[in-house]
């Protein structure tokens, strides 16, 4: 039969229960030495050993009753204390099963959703986040999230606690073996340090500039006597604006101020989507061109110097992108307001000559040249690629032009320079051979994109210092940074136009060859459909030039004539468009059997624009496992800002933008999804 065990006292308790016994021992040691020494003192001593064992004896089997019942009764009085604080406790707590039912929760938890729901508990009934896709997977594995419930913020923090053994020693409840877990939620109200956060954060100042882009040419339109009249009115329509949102505004020049807002009233410049842009536009008292604004507002958490700094770079790319727009840069990236349409051209050439004296310094010192535009090269890019080697070579520098890939329509110019024994075997790299021959002493001009990732050899960028970016479309964010000299003028209708002014600056009576100008006229030709967009005084001006340098026309027209297969393509597209919201016409162009599917989509865009009603068009073609949207508008809609929302960019009224990892029926129903959510927004 086996032996019934005694209750044991064990731990540090029962260690110091032992102490008197141990010391007994030691006092028997000391007896047995005192002995040899004095026998009457040691017989004496062990009288007095005798009587200490005796008590401690005593003591020990009378106490440890009296300890065991006072363990019991605090052990009972322990787990009331701790219930009665855990259910007390001033913060939400709760305890539920696996699929979220609560088992038990305190009175905090109650208190917050109401009288305890009878039945089946589940927290989910009332704040559904807290559902069971949710909970903690792993042992001791917190999940943090902040929920809502009746107006109030909480921070929920739920924890996965393992009771391995729960189903052996509990009666009332048993859980599956697998599933031996509670899972443990509290909630901290956060709603009123929420409200002070939020507060503070409203109070924060955010930094702007406001400039006046076409000043001159306002100014000038008017008679003298009413200059002052005009820009009086302008002030007082940019003090007002300000004003209704309790900023601040001072005037730094004729045409630049500088702002300060509250955070919180900068959000109703944002709802009003800056109607400043167009209240300027209505000042009239007879001037032929009305005063355009370009607004920069930066907002850093960290400092206020920080907030200017944006503001910087805001106005910086509100007029790099053509003005009359506001741009707002913040930490957590750029968001643009207006820019709905084109802006005059400047008529003055003093940037372009101040860009080509710099160009020309740079050329001077440096050993190597290349030269490079966008991937898959187009006319405009290849051309403004020629004028910068015809530069280079006025300057007795000799440059390269980086080519990957030449598309059908490219060719036949390509190779007119290939097979002209004139030009040097190697005029055209590819990107590895321009990597190899990059180092120290090289320049890198990017022509027609300034875009990193566009460009034909983005490596290069990374790879050389002296970077040279001259291009004509719109800047946006994610533009090359670390350029040394930067020519974006979205005013020019190509980048052949803009090349074409810095060579009239490079050397005095620069000579070009016939096929060279031939190249940059048609350049320009391209890009303005012969002449019909985005033409001003200075692409005329371009264009005479280079007819004085003995741009061939005819030659022109014949290099770009389409094939068969290439027109029945085109119209083969054209016949495929739908119409969109009664103004935009969506073609496609998939499995076309030609060459260059992308060069016809864009010539089918620009004929869709022939149609009565349509306002801007769309053309969807596949090519490389890419689908490829050619936008185009004529003066209403601004394509630039619809391509963006995809992922491109270009000009208000011929731009583009590239797919990956869809059909074109995929791509269809995106490019609706996007101009749907801008015409609802008012943003076309």
């Amino acid at each position: 039969m086996k032996e019934k065990k005694k209750v044991q006292l064990k731990g540090q308790l029962r260690l110091y229960m032992q102490w008197p016994a141990i010391m007994a021992l030691f006092l028997v040691a000391v007896n047995i030495w005192i002995y040899k020494i004095d026998k009457r003192a040691g017989a004496l001593m062990f009288i007095f050993l005798l009587i200490y064992i005796v008590m401690v004896g005593i003591l020990y089997l009378y106490s440890k009753s009296i300890i065991m019942k006072d363990l019991v009764e605090f052990a009972a009085q322990y787990g009331i204390v701790q219930n009665t604080l855990l259910r007390e406790l001033s913060v939400p707590y709760a305890i539920l099963l696996e699929d979220g039912k609560a088992v038990w929760m305190n009175d905090k938890f109650e208190e917050i959703f109401g009288k305890r729901p009878k039945g089946e508990a589940y927290i989910s009934k009332y704040i559904p986040e807290l559902n069971k896709n949710i909970f903690p997977k792993e042992e001791n594995e917190s999940v943090k999230m902040d929920v809502y419930y009746e107006n109030r913020e909480y921070k929920a923090e739920l924890r996965r606690v393992s009771v391995e053994g729960f189903n052996e020693t509990e009666q009332l409840m048993e859980l599956p073996e697998e599933r031996e877990y509670f899972i443990a939620v509290h909630l901290n109200d956060v709603t009123e340090l929420n409200i002070c956060k939020k507060e503070n954060e409203e109070q924060r100042l955010v930094s702007g500039l406001i400039y006046i882009d076409n000043y001159d040419e306002v100014i000038n339109s008017v008679e003298e006597v009413r200059q002052s009249l005009l820009m009086a009115l302008v002030d007082r329509k940019i003090n007002q604006y300000i004003a209704r949102v309790d900023g601040i505004v001072k005037k730094l020049e004729n045409d630049k101020y500088f702002i300060a807002i509250k955070k919180q009233y900068f959000k109703k410049l944002e709802e009003d989507k800056f109607s400043l842009l167009e209240d300027v536009k209505s000042v009239n008292i007879g001037n032929g061109i009305p005063a355009t604004l370009s607004i920069g507002l930066g907002l850093s958490n960290s400092a206020y110097s920080q907030s200017y700094n944006y503001a910087r770079v805001a106005i910086d790319l509100a007029l790099a992108r053509g003005g009359d727009q506001a741009v707002i840069k913040d930490c957590s990236g750029i968001t643009y307001y207006g820019g709905k349409r084109e802006q005059t051209s400047k008529n003055t050439r003093v940037k372009a000559r101040v860009k080509a004296e710099a160009l020309r310094e740079f050329i001077t010192v440096k050993e190597h040249i290349l030269v490079m535009g966008h991937k898959l090269t187009d006319v405009d890019s290849f051309g403004a690629a020629v004028g910068i080697y015809r530069a280079a070579a006025a300057l007795e520098k000799k440059a390269h032009i980086i080519i990957n890939e030449v598309s059908a329509s490219l060719r036949p110019l390509y190779e007119v320079y290939a097979n002209d024994p004139a030009y040097p075997e190697d005029l055209f790299l590819n990107s590895q051979q321009a990597i190899d021959m990059a180092d120290g002493d090289t320049m890198v001009v990017v022509v027609d994109t300034n875009r990193p990732q566009m460009t034909e050899c983005e490596e290069l960028l990374r790879m050389t210092r002296t970077i040279v970016v001259l291009d004509h479309h719109r800047q946006s964010s994610d533009n090359i940074d670390n350029a040394l000299l930067s020519y974006i003028e979205p005013y020019a209708s190509s980048a052949c136009e803009m090349v074409a002014e810095v060579l009239q600056y490079i050397v005095d009576d620069i000579k070009i060859p016939n096929i060279e100008a031939s190249s940059l006229y048609a350049g320009i030709m391209i890009d303005t459909n012969n002449f019909m967009n985005r033409t001003g005084v200075r692409t005329f001006e371009a264009a005479a030039f280079l007819r004085r340098c003995g741009a061939d026309i005819t030659l022109v027209r014949k290099m770009f004539r389409d094939d068969m297969d290439a027109y029945r393509a085109k119209a083969e597209i054209i016949s495929s468009a739908e119409v969109y919201e009664e103004k935009f016409a969506i073609a496609r162009g998939a499995g076309l059997p030609i060459e260059s599917p992308t060069i016809i989509g864009a010539q089918a865009a620009n004929e869709l624009l022939d149609i009565s009603q349509i306002k801007a068009s769309f053309v969807l073609t596949d090519y490389n496992g890419k689908i490829y949207i050619s936008a185009r508008s004529i003066d209403e809609v601004n394509v630039q800002i619809i391509m963006e929302r995809l992922g491109g960019g270009g000009h208000m009224n011929a731009a583009g933008a590239q797919l990956l990892d869809m059909d074109i029926d995929g791509a269809v129903e995106k490019l609706k999804e996007v101009i749907r959510d801008m015409v609802e927004g008012g943003d076309i």
